[in-house]
């Protein structure tokens, strides 16, 4: 779980929306500020689909292929590797 909230797609989400917060405080509501919001609220959303892509790939599922990590699920497998790719221990 703490390698998903400490990602850094959603620690820039979280920090931007932050700042996106204070500094609407202090201003009205106009289209800048809701296009401001909308573009906060896409990043948060696609960085809350690639955590959910990579726990998917985690246990041995597929992802959709438009996700930035079709393809390579291998790569997040938690499932058991064949014999021959794995690392052998030094002594």
């Amino acid at each position: 779980m703490r390698r998903y909230l400490l990602g850094t797609g959603l620690i820039s989400a979280v920090t931007n929306g932050l700042a996106l917060l204070k500094g609407s405080e202090s201003r009205d509501f106009t289209w800048r500020v809701a296009l401001a919001w909308l573009s906060w609220g896409i990043t948060f959303a696609m960085s809350i689909g690639m955590i959910l892509d990579i726990r998917r790939a985690e246990r041995g599922g597929t992802v959709p292929a438009d996700s930035p990590i079709a393809g390579q699920e291998a790569k997040y497998s938690r499932v058991a590797a064949p014999a021959s790719t794995k690392k052998k221990k030094r002594r």
